[in-house]
């Protein structure tokens, strides 16, 4: 068995982005709708086959050698903000703050040049603690039943969280996820409209805790997520 993250969801420009390729890894391991948690120690080559090896407790996924990920059944329990209205999440999306100067603008999730991805742009909700966006999926991501991919919902509920802390404090712009531990309740469907929405649970150091969560317009929950993110060392002194 093995894993391959398409080119077309890179999150780098040159890797996998994180939670499509945290539901890849989920989909080897048996649980594509999750709970489970997967942990990223490389970023995840792209366009290539990635081994898949047994663990005591769940599955490795290695490259060149190298493990990419690791991953084992999981559990989520999280408080989950109520859902954000449709046209209140378009009206947050409007103040995204990466919408200019994005430093992962090939992003399939968020990026802003990727006119073939999911082009969730969570921005601050007036008034609450979360960030938000409108997204309603096309038939690029659908499978032929006319159900979202369940590594494209896994993808889904990665970035906003991110924007979740950085809508409200200063970030470090250049940040990785480290672990992710998401489950999926309901695929949406194709044409859907669904909300995503993100939040902050707190951070030490170069660790960032955060979580998302995707509704239906109508507030039905479909998938959840907590995230650890890390940031990036900077480069040393004098270094080129």
């Amino acid at each position: 068995m093995s894993v391959v993250v398409p080119h077309r969801f890179r999150g780098p420009n040159t890797s996998g982005n994180g939670g499509y390729s945290a539901g890849a890894v989920a989909a080897a391991l048996g649980l594509p709708l999750g709970p489970a948690e997967v942990t990223l120690t490389l970023p995840p080559p792209l366009d290539v086959d990635l081994p898949v090896l047994a663990e005591a407790d769940g599955i490795r996924v290695e490259y060149a050698g190298r493990p990419v990920a690791l991953a084992r059944p999981g559990t989520l329990a999280l408080d989950i903000p109520d859902p954000v209205g449709f046209e209140a999440a378009a009206r947050a999306s409007d103040h995204c703050p990466w919408l200019s100067d994005h430093p992962y603008p090939q992003c399939f999730v968020c990026g802003t040049d990727r006119p073939d991805g999911l082009r969730i742009f969570p921005g601050p909700v007036r008034g609450r603690r979360v960030a938000a966006a409108p997204w309603v999926p096309d038939a690029s991501v659908c499978a032929d039943d006319g159900t979202v991919l369940p590594a494209v919902v896994w993808a889904s509920v990665d970035c906003p969280s991110l924007f979740g802390y950085g809508c409200f404090a200063e970030w470090p712009a250049l940040m990785l996820l480290g672990r992710f531990t998401a489950e999926v309740h309901r695929l949406p469907r194709l044409g859907e409209p669904c909300v995503a929405i993100g939040w902050a649970l707190g951070h030490e150091g170069r660790k960032y805790d955060t979580a998302a969560a995707l509704h239906t317009a109508d507030g039905e929950l479909l998938a959840a997520s907590r995230a650890r993110w890390i940031t990036l060392k900077p480069a040393p002194s004098g270094s080129d």
